[in-house]
Formats: C-alpha cells, structure tokens, sequence
C-alpha cells in the first residue's frame, strides 16, 4: 500500500545544518524530496504532531521535528542502515480519528516487517501504537515505561492519563502480558497496582529498578511493543515535560533501557512521547536525550543475534528437577548472548496463537530452580495459560 497519503513531507530547512557525510540523516531516506519506499527497510520512523490528548502539556506536537534535528546531527552507528523517515502523520479530526491512522500505518508496516519507531506528541498515541496489532491475530506482550500509571477514570480524564485504562481493557484482547517499568510509588494509586497485580501482569517501581538494573534486561526482551513516556526521566537530566519529577531514571538508564529494547528479537514497535519542546532549556537538552535513546535504539536494533532459534546447537539446554510440581523446569542458555530463557508448559486454548512458551528469564531465576524454588516468572507466566 501507498502510504504517502498518510504523511506530510518534512521541511529541508529543518536540516540544512547537517552536512557531514557519516551523519544519521545521510545515512538514511527521508520524506524530504519525495515519499521514501519503506518495503525492504529495517525501521521507519514516523512523527505525530498531536496534543489533543492533554490539557496540561501543551507543545508536545512541535516535539518530532525537535528530537529529528537533534537525532539526524548524530553520527551514524553499526551496520548497514535501512531506515526511512515516512514525515510528519496527517492528523484526523479528532483523536480517535489520529489513533486510526497510526493503527493503520503500524499494521502495514509490521506485517511487511518493518519497525516502526514513533516520534510523539501526548502518550495516548499507543493507544494507536497498540491498536496496529489487532488484526494480526496473536496475543502481544507491552512494555511501558513511566513514572505514572496512566489508569484514570472519570469524567473530562485527558485521554494520556487513561490510555493504559483503554489498552487493558480494549476488545478484541489480544494483550498476553502488560509491564510497567519506573513507576513512582508517591505518584501511584496502590488499588490501581492491586489491579495490575491480581491480572498477573507486572509493575516495578524506579527503587527496584535501580536495586538491580541488570535483572530488567529478561523483562525487556519479553515485549512486542515498547510505549516510553520521557516523564520517567528525572528534570536535572530532561526537564521538558509538564509532568516531569525531580526523581527518575537518568538519561544513562533511558538509554540503556532502549540499548535492551533494540536488541530484542521480539520487539516489533516503539514510541517515544511527551517531549515538549516548549519546555526545554536554550540548548534542547531534553531533545538531545531523546534523540539519543531513538539512536541507542537503533543501534541496539543492528546488534539484534537472531537469538530465538532453540533448537539449534547455538544453545545449552539444562534441565532442572524439582523437589515437587513442576517436576523439572528446562532452562536455555545462548552461546552466542549468554541470555537466558526457560519453557512454561501451555494449555491448549492458545494454542491457536503463535505464540513462543519458551520466556526470557536470567541466570538468578535458573539458580534459583537449582535451589529447589520455582522463580516467579515461571509461577506469573503459568498462572495466565491456564
């Protein structure tokens, strides 16, 4: 399908500045001149300039042309790039009309197997994101990270603080897992947490996250969709959103987050939302980490080890007996990553997804089956197959 009637080219002024020849912009096809060709690409970056989604951040629709000025100045990374930029989104008239066509463009370039990485505009835009699964007919995992919850019910609720509330609870369901990363507890409705908890779906607050940060990447790698909102970046490192805090991740854990979310074999989306530049300092600093966690993303993305083939001599499996039910757990360990993953018996009402049982874990999951426990990944993942 042509999709250049969803998209508004993008002004040669915005980058008149980028002359180097290793530059990002050169280094890929932009809807500058004309509409690039998006089918045979790895990536396709598209922006949405929407703000109809709050009452509080306004500005956050001048943000997709801010973080490509400071993104496309970057110097380009590993691998042979294929990345288009498919331009700014035409809006509709409304928002649900807006979600439509990111649903639409994310569908067409998910089944030709292309990512897309979305530049926003408010965080409701996922909503959209979320929404270009649907026809697809296979259960998805999403990962979101930030410091709010966004479940708000209510009367006049501006749809990016209940876009997470319409992706639970959106028919057809499709949604196989939700995890939150970098919630703040102070920010958080405890009854909200109870929901996510009793769904046996996760939320991890920004203390755990930075107890162990390593131990996130196995929870990263289980995501088809990748939702981050910048407010779970601390102020003295990306001030620009109304919603900010003075405590978050810093602009080194946003990155290495997105290093982890390029590198997973299953991630097939990504969008990145509530950057107002409005807000940002006389340098755009909030820009320039954002512009650099698109980057990491990407680099991640070229690092990708096609590391979801288990039956290969590429692995080590290791079975582990149990003291009781299960009777044994089997463990996978990449020669080639070192990741770690482990099977989850399946009952048979899904088995008419494609759907892989065999789940990201880490190596202190598999010790902690060797020491005669069953990991709560295993007991979390099982509960929600039967």
């Amino acid at each position: 399908m042509d999709l250049k009637i969803f998209f508004s080219p993008l002004d040669e002024e915005l980058f008149s500045h980028i002359k180097a020849s290793n530059s990002f912009l050169k280094n890929i096809k932009a809807n500058i001149d004309k509409m690039p060709d998006y089918r045979g690409s790895d990536i396709a970056i598209f922006g949405v300039e929407e703000e109809r989604g709050t009452n509080n951040n306004i500005g956050t629709a001048q943000g997709p042309n801010v973080i490509r000025q400071k993104l496309y100045s970057l110097k380009k990374g590993y691998g042979a790039y294929k990345v288009v930029d498919l331009g700014n989104l035409r809006l509709g008239v409304d928002l649900d009309e807006t979600y439509g066509r990111i649903k639409e463009v994310c569908q067409i370039l998910i089944e030709q197997n292309v990512l897309p990485v979305i530049l926003g505009g408010t965080h409701d835009l996922d909503y959209g994101q979320y929404k270009g699964y649907e026809g697809m007919e296979k259960l998805i995992s999403v990962l979101n990270i930030d410091a709010y919850l966004d479940m708000e019910e209510g009367l006049n609720v501006p749809a990016s603080t209940h876009h997470i509330h319409n992706i639970l609870v959106h028919e057809p369901n499709y949604l196989f897992h939700y995890t939150h990363l970098g919630y703040q507890t102070y920010l958080a409705d405890q009854n909200l947490l109870q929901i996510l908890e009793k769904l046996y779906f996760e939320s991890h607050r920004l203390g755990k996250l930075r107890h162990d940060f390593k131990e996130i990447e196995p929870i990263i790698r289980n995501a088809d969709m990748l939702s981050f909102d910048i407010s779970a970046i601390k102020s003295a490192d990306a001030p620009a959103s109304a919603h900010v805090q003075p405590f978050g991740l810093t602009g080194e854990e946003a990155c290495q987050i997105c290093w982890y979310a390029g590198l997973n074999e299953k991630l097939s989306s990504a969008g990145f939302y509530e950057y107002n530049p409005v807000l940002d300092d006389d340098n755009m600093k909030t820009a320039s980490v954002v512009a650099t966690m698109v980057w990491y993303f990407i680099e991640g993305f070229y690092h990708r080890k096609n590391d979801l083939k288990f039956k290969t001599n590429d692995y080590t499996r290791f079975v582990v007996s149990m003291p009781s039910d299960p009777e044994t757990i089997s463990f996978f360990k990449s020669k080639l990553s070192e990741k770690w993953w482990m099977e989850v018996p399946i009952s048979h009402p899904y088995l008419k997804y494609d759907r892989n049982i065999i789940i990201p874990c880490s190596y202190e999951d598999y010790k902690i089956a060797t020491s005669g426990e069953v990991p709560d990944r295993f007991v979390h993942a099982q509960a929600k197959m039967v």
